[in-house]
């Protein structure tokens, strides 16, 4: 297979992310099922979520600086088989207080996802390709989101709730194997001469220096772009997962096994949108568009996409809100792809991990307050009979959090181009500098 390879690796990739948020996703399915069980109300079930964003920005700061050290192989198979124990874990309990238990376990495994799997991408990829791959492998989010809907309710009613987790842990053991036999880091592989100089084009990207602290991080303007992105919109996300169950059932008094359709829908479409707007970009970068110019002016058409949501979210239409939702969820996997990938554009590949870890935690705090705020407004108009205006007033937010973001992101320079300058002729930019102190200015 030679260089072609890679795309082998991108399709494990993709299989992980697949199974990492159809696990996530199986407790907001069983809700309405759960919340009768155990008497949960919507701030109990938030504090759910909390416990599992603040377990998963916790984790994931650290898992990234840990699996930059522990290297791809090792770091990815650690993460997969905590969260899929922890994933099982829930068939186990029978209270909410166990709920919350192995929410933290969960939360702390799959923390690990995203920055083994950039990581692997900026092993493997050349930066033309990479938001390709991002989109590819993040597509796996949609369809993890997909499969759960599909599968889940029907599991539930078939056998139970506790077997629904079971069998869908079971997933995440068979991937292990998968990755144990057929993971190989370009240098193990053995690639052709050809191979090896296609692989090499950027490993001038890479500096001398092999560490550098999370302060160090924190002192580059990028790293704040990045934290800044993902603050303000994974939010949007998260709610997604979490409350769109909820939502068709309250708002349109959808039954448990009717729920699967709007939620397939809605998802597919996300599928459709990480591909795309990876797509985009990386057809920007082989026009001669500048790598940067080209990932802003994506997650600008994506940041766009998603304001449709917030004219609509007071409609009495199921399907005016599913089309609105499925295009919003399209531009949020667009947008994310994008955003991810400016870690392998803008850091070395032995800090990938680092920084996607800091980027991730700070996603995963926005969508650890998020969800309080969910809570308590959809409390404070459920008591009063007005559940569709908490939701309206919900929407409003999520359909403008993009297009701030990028605003707020273009505020600190992200489309600027760098002081290293660029190199029209191929969209690409010169090596990264040799000396990390030069990143301050960068």
């Amino acid at each position: 297979m030679g260089r072609n390879y890679r795309w082998v690796i991108c399709a494990l990739l993709f299989l992980a992310t697949t199974i990492n948020y159809l696990d996530r996703q199986v407790l907001g399915l069983l809700k309405p099922l759960l919340e009768k069980e155990f008497g949960w109300t919507e701030k109990d079930y938030g504090y759910l979520v909390v416990i599992f964003q603040a377990s998963y920005a916790g984790g994931i700061i650290f898992a990234g600086r840990a699996i930059d050290r522990l290297g791809t192989k090792l770091g990815y198979a650690l993460c997969m088989a905590l969260w899929s124990v922890a994933s099982a874990a829930h068939a186990m309990v029978g209270s909410t207080l166990g709920f919350g238990a192995v929410r933290v376990l969960l939360g702390v495994g799959e923390s690990g996802n995203f920055p083994a799997a950039l990581k692997a991408v900026s092993e493997w990829f050349p930066k033309r390709e990479r938001a390709l791959a991002v989109g590819i492998l993040t597509a796996g989010t949609s369809t993890g989101a997909i499969a759960a809907p599909a599968v889940v309710p029907w599991l539930a009613v078939t056998y139970g709730w506790r077997p629904a987790f079971l069998i869908t842990a079971l997933t995440g053991l068979v991937w292990l194997l998968a990755w144990q036999v057929l993971y190989r880091s370009p240098a193990d592989y053995g690639l052709d001469a050809r191979g090896r100089l296609f692989m090499s084009q950027d490993d001038s990207d890479d500096v001398r220096e092999e560490t550098i602290s999370w302060i160090g991080l924190l002192a580059v303007r990028r790293t704040w772009i990045l934290l800044i992105g993902k603050f303000l919109t994974d939010p949007v996300w998260w709610f997604m997962l979490f409350w769109l169950p909820s939502y068709f059932v309250d708002r349109f008094g959808l039954n448990f096994k009717r729920l699967g359709l709007p939620l397939m829908i809605v998802y597919l479409a996300t599928s459709v949108g990480s591909v795309s707007g990876g797509y985009l970009s990386s057809l920007l970068v082989s026009r001669g568009w500048r790598v940067q110019a080209a990932r802003q002016a994506t997650m600008l058409a994506m940041a766009l996409l998603v304001l449709p949501l917030a004219f609509v979210a007071g409609s009495s239409s199921i399907w005016v809100m599913v089309a609105a939702l499925s295009l919003a969820a399209a531009a949020h996997q667009g947008w994310s792809a994008n955003l991810l990938t400016t870690a392998t554009d803008n850091f070395p590949r032995q800090m990938v991990g680092s920084v996607t870890g800091i980027g991730g935690m700070a996603g995963s705090l926005g969508g650890l307050l998020f969800p309080l705020l969910v809570g308590v407004l959809l409390d404070h108009y459920k008591a009063r009979g007005m559940v569709e205006a908490g939701y309206h007033l919900l929407f409003v937010l999520c359909g403008g959090a993009y297009l701030v973001a990028w605003l707020v992101m273009q505020l600190m320079g992200a489309g600027r181009p760098s002081q290293r300058g660029t190199d029209a002729r191929h969209g690409s930019e010169p090596p990264l500098p040799k000396d990390l102190r030069q990143w301050r200015t960068e």
